[in-house]
């Protein structure tokens, strides 16, 4: 027997026994799915748009790229000025990613982002400022929710986005953009 089988072998014999994981029966609370989006979303930094989302958010891409901004879109009624790279490093210089959302949770204000959405990898990451089209019939009450509906199977990749980038690790002063995008929207339609 080799040391490490002899190791794992030691460790079977001491765990303990499987047992099933306890039922949370917490019911989901469903009013005003759309208004505990939007306040959770507050809370962690972002801002929602709701009303006639899709031309608003065109109208906000075309005045960024007439004053210079470089602007990708993975949403088809969103034109950018950037295609989708074949190489990650060919978005250092973008200033703003237009994404679709695959749905939204109330609760903690996130959007579960796929590669398919997404275009590439690392766009919602290495963009200055995130825009996140979400229909409002894929908000969810909670955590526990959204996951029943995602099924990994479909996406190579996929994220929950919660706000922009922030990070308290120094003091406990919370500093947004610290990692990735200094802002983010979402666009509900």
């Amino acid at each position: 027997m080799s040391s490490k089988s002899a190791i794992l072998a030691a460790l079977d014999s001491v765990a303990i026994a499987k047992h099933e994981m306890p039922k949370v029966a917490i019911a989901p609370r469903l009013d005003d799915l759309v208004g505990q989006f939007d306040a959770s979303l507050k809370a962690v930094g972002g801002s929602l748009v709701k009303d006639n989302a899709i031309e608003a958010l065109q109208q906000q891409v075309a005045a960024l790229v007439a004053e210079g901004n470089q602007v990708i879109s993975q949403v088809a009624e969103v034109s950018g000025n950037r295609e989708t790279p074949e190489d990650p490093h060919a978005l250092r210089d973008i200033n703003y990613a237009v994404i679709q959302g695959e749905l939204a949770v109330a609760e903690n204000g996130s959007v579960w982002v796929t590669e398919q959405g997404a275009g590439i990898r690392i766009a919602p990451f290495i963009c200055e400022n995130l825009y996140l089209v979400v229909k409002a019939d894929t908000i969810v009450a909670n955590m526990h929710e959204a996951l029943k509906l995602i099924n990994l199977q479909d996406t190579g990749y996929g994220v929950f986005i919660s706000g922009p980038s922030k990070t308290a690790d120094i003091e406990q002063a919370l500093v947004i953009g610290a990692h990735g995008a200094c802002t983010l929207t979402v666009y509900l339609v």
